[in-house]
């Protein structure tokens, strides 16, 4: 029971990573049309990135030892800081905005500040929710005991 949660789960994982291995590649085309360009090819980049992490995730998944409860709150935590964080590069891309949170990748791109705010709560709330799924993830990934 709970190895088929971990496939399916896994699986999932590997679905969404060719998905953004998609929108990277179509992502690619409008980027000279974004309103901050630079922060398209952060977010392309970004895209590449995080596809590649849930591939290698979505093979590593059906290893993990976790219960049920944690396994789904690692799963979606990092499907969610992923996305989140490719959500606020681009939102600042399209919006040309969002050097008050990522000013090395914005530049000069600055928006209103109810851009520069929802940016800067969607990148932010990214890295707690990638931190516990990582430490749900390196957890599950323990020695178990080997049982007589």
């Amino acid at each position: 029971m709970m190895s088929a949660m971990l496939e399916r789960q896994g699986r999932r994982l590997l679905q969404l990573g060719v998905v953004l291995l998609l929108f990277t590649s179509f992502e690619g085309f409008v980027i000279q049309y974004l309103g901050a360009p630079q922060l398209g090819i952060s977010a392309h980049s970004l895209a590449a990135l995080l596809a590649i992490l849930l591939l290698a995730m979505g093979l590593l998944w059906p290893k993990l030892s976790l219960g049920a409860n944690a396994a789904a709150i690692a799963f979606w935590l990092l499907i969610y800081s992923g996305l989140a964080i490719e959500l606020a590069f681009v939102l600042g891309a399209i919006w040309n905005a969002g050097n008050s949170t990522m000013p090395h990748a914005a530049g000069a791109a600055h928006g209103t500040a109810l851009q520069e705010m929802v940016i800067k709560i969607i990148a932010y709330s990214s890295a707690p929710t990638g931190i516990t799924a990582f430490a749900l993830i390196l957890w599950g990934l323990r020695v178990t005991p080997v049982k007589p």
